[in-house]
């Protein structure tokens, strides 16, 4: 998974002012206009119809709507199935896309919470997938975890004859195993790993987001080629690519502050405590650096925030609230170097933060932990590593790029070089061959 902090809404096939690089817009127009014309000649794709289901809100979950937006610039009509915010109305169209909003509440909370929300929200998207196919059968039917288990939503879709494809954002026993501390062995991480591999029998492909997610999940549940990976790249309208350039070397006479960003969820798992920690400790040496943390307050937070007020570090931490994702591309523009501080677990070891690609858009250098969702993307020439949970080790690395532009610029571009192979645009073009094969007429 990817993080989630929130979006902006969506601009369907337009460009957001704020992210266009020409005052007049006309020549991202004429490229959004040449891609659809070259998309209009991919014929299995066009008039299809599609039940997307996911348990989140509209517009702010990044995936589903990345690939909701691919769906309809190929022409394709879309039914897209969500939670409610409690604020839009139920059913709507939008974006190209008919929008169907499921009024349950999904809120992090305990194992019998989750239980509760998730049987609501399969009831509620079965049941209009199911009254929509009285209208017209769909072709495709497009499920996001979690729940793995949402997959049942669409199995009268399927016994009409509809391809199913289940995109495993996260995988599930991991993510509880982190969440619930819970031992890989214990009998609730068993059932979900079997509700994961009972879901994955029922869709014609499956998608992960990188090659850690899909060996995994072919060493317990299914074969390899069922599996096809689409990365949670962003998106190129809103992160648009700026060449990496050097900064000054911070000297201890500088009036600029060495700023530090952290951005994504606020939770345990994801280490902004250790971040912290390694504040302290570049107290004495970097003593007006700061630490700039963007993400929609939680408990874990408070409590972070809090230990940095015990340390003296109130001037150094600082949180900056929730962003919209153009918010956050002029956040990331004002920071020196962004950090993801993971706590190493079953769920981070496997994960490939977005996060990553966002700060290396842009032109900055990232420091992450060593974890093999990460390092079969990036080496120790084009990304700055730390060992995961180790704070010390996180502190020399912001020194380091605090103190070393040139070498800092020299991996940077090196990274930014692994970006430009994993582009939204690159993915997006992925599931459109994987789409256009699975819905291509049968030979008789």
């Amino acid at each position: 998974m990817i993080h989630r902090y929130k979006e902006a809404p969506a601009e369907g096939r337009t460009i957001s002012p704020g992210t266009l690089s020409d005052p007049t817009g006309l020549s991202s127009t004429c490229e959004l206009l040449n891609e659809r014309r070259t998309n209009l000649k991919d014929g299995h794709l066009q008039g299809k119809r599609v039940g997307l289901v996911v348990l989140s809100t509209y517009p702010f979950d990044p995936r589903p709507r990345r690939a909701v937006e691919a769906l309809v610039r190929h022409d394709m009509s879309v039914d897209y199935i969500c939670a409610s915010d409690g604020k839009a109305p139920w059913h709507e169209e939008t974006n190209g896309i008919n929008l169907f909003r499921v009024p349950i509440n999904h809120r992090r909370g305990g194992k019998f919470g989750y239980a509760c929300q998730y049987s609501a929200f399969i009831l509620a998207s079965a049941a209009i997938l199911a009254a929509r196919s009285r209208l017209r059968r769909y072709d495709l039917i497009y499920i996001n975890n979690m729940p793995d288990i949402l997959v049942v939503s669409a199995l009268l879709p399927k016994s009409l004859g509809a391809k199913v494809i289940l995109d495993l954002h996260d995988p599930m026993p991991e993510l509880m195993m982190t969440i619930f501390d819970k031992d890989p062995d214990s009998k609730s991480i068993q059932i979900l790993k079997f509700l994961e591999k009972w879901s994955v029998a029922r869709a014609d492909r499956v998608l992960v987001p990188n090659a850690a997610c899909r060996r995994l999940l072919a060493a317990r549940s299914c074969p390899e080629e069922k599996i096809a990976i689409v990365m949670n790249s962003p998106d190129e309208s809103i992160f648009r690519f700026r060449p990496a350039c050097s900064r000054q070397t911070w000297n201890g006479r500088s009036n600029k502050p060495v700023v530090v960003m952290y951005h994504g969820t606020l939770v345990e798992r994801n280490g902004l405590d250790i971040a912290v920690e390694a504040f302290a400790c570049l107290r004495d040496k970097l003593p007006t650096a700061q630490l700039h943390i963007y993400g929609k307050a939680t408990p874990f937070l408070e409590r972070v925030m809090q230990s940095a007020r015990e340390r003296g570090l109130q001037q150094n931490v600082l949180h900056r609230g929730e962003r919209s994702l153009e918010q956050i591309v002029g956040a990331i523009d004002g920071c020196d170097v962004g950090v993801i501080p993971n706590r190493r677990n079953a769920f981070t070891h496997i994960n490939t933060p977005t996060r990553i690609f966002e700060y290396l858009a842009r032109g900055k250098p990232a420091i992450a932990p060593r974890t093999a969702g990460i390092q079969d993307y990036f080496d120790e020439d084009s990304l700055f590593f730390f060992e995961a949970g180790n704070a010390g080790e996180l502190a020399q690395k912001i020194e380091f790029v605090a103190s070393h532009p040139g070498e800092t610029l020299n991996i940077t571009e090196r990274g930014q070089q692994v970006y430009k192979k994993n582009t939204w645009k690159q993915e997006e073009q992925t599931l459109v061959r994987l789409l256009d094969n699975l819905l291509k007429p049968e030979k008789m």
